[in-house]
């Protein structure tokens, strides 16, 4: 494990006022949520631009091909310039890119003046600044609340990010039937306000950096060298990223359950919708289970609960029970996040916060365009229930892994975080004054 765990810690002081009257950390949970609807918004609205505008699923294709590019060549090296640059300037920037590239599609709609290039090159870089965006505000909770209170401000996080996937659907079709440019003006506005609110954020977003800036090669390893010394996050990073991958197969497999029913494919968007609320609910009882259980035994629990319903999907094509088995499915998914994420920022030094998420999502979710690739040749060689049932075995192979693995049981009950260096404008930061509504 990091050094840090043999450092003499002081006894941290308790917070001043709870966490709903942190007025900083309500500006930034504020403004980065309407900022993550916005985006979701855009993004629904891209392929029904191009398959209305264009008549061309194709165009649809490469569209949401650019948007979902960032994810492969970004990442990394984001990871290491959030950690290199001040955090609030890499925001500040990164709406601003927003506000610009989103406004550009929406005037170039109102003027009949939209191309392809255009909105490919639109969807990348508010792709790549959403990135750069992310990670940032991740990275930077952990300075703007009490270490008590990082549990529930990662929670609170986590149910952001899938009330604004809940939301943003209906939301970004809705506004696009309105007017074709409404749902790019919405993200351009949504990055404004949050603009708005980062700019009245009084604390720092990051402790003081001294070490020079290095090539970028070597300051990436050194994120990937960090998490390699991290048993327990090493392995729960390994074993999620082969979960993410039978997801993906089993959201190709409902698709084709549905179909084969009979019934409207409106109902896979209520399905969905019935597992975000899942999900919301998983993520904000991410705290109270923190406080209760270890990382180890929630993910090794969560693990036991997908084993249990995963193969449940094979055995109905009853929407109600879908969506029940899905919302359960969603709910301990979120609550892993929160458990697995509280984990990783206390644990976390500070200068290396963003290129650790980097790596980490990287390495998790960096994968997941197999699963559909897998999912379709399965569904096309055996029948739904063989392939649904294959993924509930492979899912019981690693909760055995897991409860087997001495590097998942490793993780303790609550990990030590080294308190960031004092400074004077730092104390203030659970002073009644700043925490005051």
């Amino acid at each position: 494990m990091s050094s840090a765990r043999d450092t003499p810690l002081k006894e941290p002081t308790p917070p001043t006022a709870p966490l709903r009257k942190n007025r900083d950390f309500l500006k930034l949970w504020t403004g980065a949520g309407i900022s993550i609807l916005g985006v979701r918004v855009g993004t629904v609205a891209y392929p029904l631009l191009m398959v209305w505008q264009n008549g061309s699923s194709v165009d649809a294709g490469l569209v949401s091909f650019a948007a979902l590019l960032p994810v492969l060549l970004v990442q990394l090296p984001a990871g290491v310039m959030v950690d290199r640059w001040d955090r609030r300037r890499t925001m500040i920037v990164c709406d601003l890119v927003g506000i610009v590239v989103m406004g550009s599609v929406g005037v170039a709609l109102l003027f009949g003046r939209v191309s392809l290039p255009h909105l490919m090159a639109a969807a990348f870089v508010e792709g790549a600044a959403s990135i750069f965006y992310r990670l940032s505000e991740r990275a930077a909770v952990r300075n703007v609340v009490h270490e008590d209170h990082l549990p529930a401000a990662l929670s609170q996080n986590e149910a952001r990010g899938r009330a604004a996937g809940l939301v943003g659907q209906p939301l970004g079709s809705s506004l696009f039937a309105l007017f074709r440019g409404f749902p790019f003006l919405f993200t351009a506005v949504g990055h404004l306000v949050a603009l708005s609110t980062l700019l009245l954020i009084r604390q720092d977003l990051q402790t003081e950096r001294t070490a020079p800036p290095r090539k970028l090669h070597v300051e990436l390893a050194e994120g990937f060298a960090w998490l390699r010394r991290q048993r327990f996050l090493r392995a729960a990073v390994g074993l999620v990223a082969g979960t993410n991958i039978l997801f993906q197969i089993l959201s190709l497999s409902l698709v084709v359950i549905i179909k084969d029913a009979g019934d409207s494919p409106a109902v896979i968007g209520v399905i969905g919708m019935v597992s975000g609320i899942g999900g919301v609910c998983g993520a904000l009882s991410g705290s109270w289970f923190g406080r209760r259980f270890s990382v180890s035994t929630i993910v090794m629990g969560v693990f036991a609960v997908w084993t249990v319903l995963m193969p449940m999907v094979a055995l109905t094509a009853n929407p109600f029970a879908l969506g029940g088995v899905f919302a359960g499915m969603t709910f301990g998914g979120a609550l892993m996040n929160v458990a697995a994420g509280v984990y990783q920022v206390q644990l976390t030094p500070d200068e290396l916060q963003g290129r650790v998420s980097s790596v980490a999502m990287l390495l998790s979710s960096g994968a997941n365009s197999l699963g559909p690739l897998i999912g379709g040749f399965l569904l096309g060689a055996v029948s739904t229930t063989a392939t649904v049932l294959g993924v509930g075995v492979v899912m019981l192979v690693t909760l055995i892994i897991s409860l087997l693995s001495p590097a998942i049981r490793s993780a303790p009950a609550t990990p030590v975080m080294t308190p960031p260096p004092e400074k004077p404008e730092k104390a203030a930061a659970h002073s009644p004054d700043s925490e005051e509504i």
